[in-house]
């Protein structure tokens, strides 16, 4: 379960976040295939508790050898097995220490797989929503949280239960009334772990929304920079990064202050522990119960208590801010496995399959409509059949609903109602869709390729690009194929982005291909060479077309006019223009703004 999303400031309705008990679901989830590394690692750890547990009463020996008065060669058993003592806990420790951090990392590495694989199929409409900060975030500061918590806070929290455990266990193997006079500290350090636990999970939360609408705010403000100049909104958006800033910094302050409190009891609870521990100790002595070397021990017994119980405490912090990022982690993985609701509310159980497989190469939209929203309707039954083969152009005006229809015929969206017969094929080469945004992947400009195929050889690569006449810019690069392209590498300018792009579905090779405006990014003097590309590309396959500029729609077998989310016109290019309907009214603008007219085919 998840609970419901949170709505930042921003107005953007947050990715939900998973209850506390779907958390540690997930955790056992994830640790299940590593049981055998888990209980060989405490069971190291446990020995290397006890071995270490001998040290007090060794020392406590001592003391009673020293007052007793006797031969100094007396020491010499005691301190041997100190010695002892320290080398076999030493090893023992960095084994079990060694097995728990293994552990850890496998989780987290887990962890990251399963959240990135369903980050990925997260649909497109719901991030809309959220807006990007919130998944930023999440993808930054809650996967670092929960990393640094596994890598350090993890084997140092198993360590610290297990000290404190055997410990009391060793105090009652003292005198029992050792180990009484050491619980009187047990209820402030418990009141003090509820109220600490009771304001720190709340409050990490609340920090990590802030943050990440702080972050929406400023992606907002940076990617939109030149419209926010262009209309003088610089101190508006500045006022609203510092308004989000200053509640992010409010809450860290808060966060502060609550460790504080927490230390200052944890340090009356140690006070109270030790004063009883010892006085017990002195009555005991007195009355000749116990020796000094066992008081000794008891006394060093609760003072070592100390360092793992406040570690146990103090970890408290980071486990609390490791699961309220872990929670914010395991609310993505589940709703990228949940249907999405209708319209505001669930889909009745009524509605048919949304998406199935057909035998052929071709695409079916039976009456689907879509909406982003309660009364945000953008498509209105929408019924539509490609043949096999067959390239249609998809043309409107902005905001007619091109974007969204091509995204559910590829399947990265599914339709509020409707259906949509997909064809078939192997893996995820059944459909590919090309956009206008294009990322390039760091690394070398083959690896980048074989994204789309991961057995391709140089010369499979080689025969993508040159299909869609790259391949005299990419030889010429300065590596040629193994050049590093991408982040901090060889900046690719649009063109030669979107050709890579248009190489990679090549070698992809599917049965369906879709462009959404896939050739708009390159400017007017790129534009021949990518309509030239993509039209190679989507040779042989059926493919639909959202066409930025109307000489796509000319090359195209069909044309397809959408108005307002719904199909308006349907036919070859000539009978359209002739027609004096929409798409004609579109073709006289288009035309009519540029030098020339364009020639007509």
């Amino acid at each position: 379960m998840t609970t419901p999303s949170p709505t930042a400031d921003t107005g953007a309705e947050l990715l939900p976040i998973a209850t506390p008990a779907r958390t540690r679901a997930a955790l056992r989830t994830l640790i299940r295939p590593d049981r055998g590394l888990a209980l060989s690692g405490l069971g190291i750890l446990v020995a290397a508790t006890a071995v270490g547990l001998l040290v007090q009463p060794l020392l406590g020996r001592i003391v009673d050898i020293v007052a007793d008065g006797r031969p100094a060669g007396d020491l010499t058993l005691p301190v041997v097995l100190l010695v002892a003592v320290a080398v076999v806990q030493g090893l023992t420790t960095t084994l079990g220490l060694t097995r728990i951090a293994r552990l850890g990392e496998t989780v987290l590495a887990r962890l990251r797989e399963r959240f990135v694989e369903r980050a990925l199929n997260l649909p497109a409409d719901r991030l809309e929503r959220a807006g990007a900060g919130d998944l930023t975030a999440r993808v930054t500061g809650d996967v670092a949280r929960v990393a640094e918590a596994v890598r350090s806070a993890l084997p140092e929290m198993a360590r610290s239960v297990l000290a404190i455990l055997l410990t009391l266990g060793a105090l009652a193997l003292l005198d029992v009334r050792f180990l009484l006079a050491a619980l009187l500290a047990v209820p402030v350090q418990l009141l003090t772990a509820r109220w600490y636990v009771r304001r720190a999970l709340t409050l990490y939360a609340d920090q990590r929304v802030a943050n990440g609408a702080q972050q929406q705010q400023l992606l907002e403000t940076i990617g939109g920079a030149v419209t926010v100049r262009g209309h003088r909104l610089e101190e508006q958006h500045t006022e609203r990064s510092a308004g989000r800033s200053r509640k992010a910094v409010d809450l860290t302050m808060r966060s502060v202050n609550l460790v504080l409190g927490f230390y200052g009891r944890l340090h009356i609870a140690e006070y109270i522990g030790l004063a009883a521990v010892l006085i017990a100790g002195f009555w005991l002595v007195r009355d000749g119960a116990v020796s000094i070397g066992t008081a000794t021990a008891a006394a060093l017994y609760f003072h070592s208590l100390f360092g793992p119980v406040n570690a146990a405490l103090v970890l408290l912090d980071d486990a609390q801010s490791a699961a309220a990022g872990l929670a914010r982690l395991v609310g993505v993985t589940d709703l990228a496995e949940q249907p999405e609701p209708t319209a505001g509310k669930a889909a009745p159980v009524s509605v048919p399959q949304q998406r199935t497989v057909s035998s052929e190469a071709a695409v079916t939209v039976h009456e689907v409509s879509h909406a982003y929203g309660p009364g945000r309707p953008v498509l209105h039954e929408v019924s539509l059949t490609l043949k096999a083969g067959e390239h249609v152009a998809l043309v409107g005006t902005s905001g007619a609903g091109k974007s969204t229809l091509t995204r559910i015929v590829a399947g990265v969206q599914q339709p509020t109602t409707g259906t949509v017969t997909a064809p078939a094929g192997t893996g995820e080469a059944a459909v590919v869709l090309v956009t206008q945004e294009v990322h390039v992947f760091t690394g070398s400009l083959a690896e980048d390729l074989r994204l789309a195929r991961p057995d391709a050889t140089d010369a499979d690569l080689r025969t993508a690009l040159s299909t869609v006449h790259a391949l005299d810019w990419a030889e010429a690069l300065p590596d040629g194929l193994a050049t590093v392209v991408g982040e901090g590498g060889h900046r690719l300018d649009p063109a030669r982005a979107q050709q890579l792009a248009l190489a990679r579905l090549v070698l992809a090779d599917p049965a369906l291909a879709v462009l959404d405006e896939a050739t708009a990014e390159a400017g007017s003097a790129g534009a021949r060479v990518l309509e030239r590309s993509a039209e190679a590309a989507l040779a042989g396959r059926t493919a639909l077309v959202v066409a930025h500029r109307l000489t796509q729609a000319v090359a195209a077998d069909r044309v397809v006019v959408l108005e307002a989310g719904r199909v308006v016109e349907s036919g070859p290019h000539e009978e359209l223009r002739d027609a004096d309907g929409p798409y004609a009214a579109l073709w006289r603008a288009w035309s009519g703004s540029r030098a020339t007219t364009a020639p007509h085919p």
